[in-house]
């Protein structure tokens, strides 16, 4: 048996590939099983009275709209917190306009600049709280957009006494450009199917930030916000904690829509470094085995493999047209299915299946990510320090 380098290289390229293969069949599975879950209809709602907390730091693209979509729910006792840090923030005008065109609803906008972390989302939040009437607390990102019956989905699954949290999925969709298509891609394509993969294996054991919803009561006991107020991965760490509290953590079947707006391929390549290394940093092994999901790339090298074995030129780009195949299929699953399909674009997938690859190598270079314009280290137990 030959036993050279080249060899041995072409045989763990071509195994690499089969196991993206499998994850591609499983992503492909749940992806659909999933899809099923999110049309069927909330069968009740235990309408616990909540305080949706809605963290805000400058002007998001059509922010006005997905501030709008919180003050839309079909939810009886709901008080909704908008939060910024700076009396200046250019986002402040935008929510005072929102505000006044709900003057039926219980609707608050705080401003305090107080900072109790490296994390300043997490400080706005803890200012936010400070008013907050109920005891469950539902924690979304100001790039999100929503449905009517977002809080009754989101609240659903505490009326089993076991959950401490719940959280959801979210889809991408563009605003404009190619930047933001490919940033699109980068979570319909990639974060939405790998997410749904340990689900598989057991209960959830981290949050997503498209929302967090918690009990105020499970949150106070492992510290409150100041807890995470250090940490990158905040809503990883939120879930963590609640599952250490004896909790669990509830997937709702909900998909809420991530609005992207990026400027350039700089852009999207900065942020997904960021993204990298806080998954990178929170779970290294999960992040090393999810090789597996750069199908395409790795097909390239099963294919150089193949060849370099003594395949014929056309078998060894049948790897290439596999990927291809399951990359498409993939693609439209999640597109057709969970979005609004304003990222459907098949022909764009060598490019991003590209760029993620570039972003993976990449993320092993540093531990600085760029944050709101502040530049961070991330350190080994996904802690935030300013970079010098």
């Amino acid at each position: 048996m030959d036993f050279s380098i080249p060899t041995i290289l072409s045989v763990f390229a071509l195994s690499l590939f089969v196991f993206s293969i499998g994850y591609m069949t499983i992503a492909i599975g749940r992806v659909l099983v999933f899809r099923q879950k999110t049309r069927r209809p909330v069968l009740s709602s235990n309408d616990l009275p909540v305080t949706v907390l809605k963290p805000i730091c400058g002007i998001e693209y059509e922010l006005a709209e997905n501030l709008r979509s919180f003050c839309r729910q079909d939810y009886a006792d709901h008080q909704v917190i908008f939060g910024v840090r700076d009396n200046d923030d250019p986002a402040i005008p935008v929510i005072e306009a929102v505000i006044k065109e709900f003057p039926d609803r219980d609707i608050s906008l705080v401003i305090d600049d107080q900072i109790i972390g490296s994390n300043y989302k997490i400080s706005n939040l803890a200012n936010m709280a400070k008013i907050a009437k109920h005891d469950v607390f539902v924690i979304s990102d100001s790039d999100m957009r929503v449905s009517a019956d977002y809080l009754q989905r989101v609240t659903a699954p505490f009326a089993d006494s076991k959950v401490g949290a719940s959280t959801c999925l979210y889809s991408g969709t563009p605003a404009k450009g190619l930047a933001s298509r490919l940033g699109a891609m980068f979570v319909n394509d990639w974060f939405l199917p790998s997410a749904l993969i340990p689900t598989m294996f057991g209960k959830l054991k981290f949050c997503f930030g498209a929302t967090m919803a918690v009990r105020r009561n499970v949150l106070d006991g492992f510290g409150g916000f100041p807890a995470l107020a250090d940490f990158l991965a905040d809503d990883y760490m939120l879930g963590k904690f609640v599952v250490e509290r004896g909790y669990d953590v509830a997937l709702v079947p909900y998909v809420v829509e991530n609005v992207i707006l990026e400027d350039d391929l700089k852009s999207v390549f900065l942020h997904e470094i960021r993204w990298a290394r806080t998954i990178r940093s929170v779970q290294p092994g999960g992040y090393a085995a999810s090789i597996t999901t750069e199908i395409l790339p790795l097909s390239i090298f099963a294919a150089v493999g193949a060849f370099t074995m003594g395949a014929s030129t056309p078998m060894s780009l049948v790897p290439i047209a596999i990927a291809l195949g399951m990359r498409t299929i993939l693609h439209y699953a999640v597109c057709r299915g969970l979005t609004n399909g304003k990222s459907c674009g098949a022909w764009l997938i060598p490019v991003r299946d590209m760029l993620s690859f570039a972003v993976r190598l990449y993320s092993f270079c540093g531990t600085k990510v760029l944050w709101r314009e502040r530049e961070f280290v991330v350190l080994a137990d996904n802690r935030l320090k300013v970079a010098k």
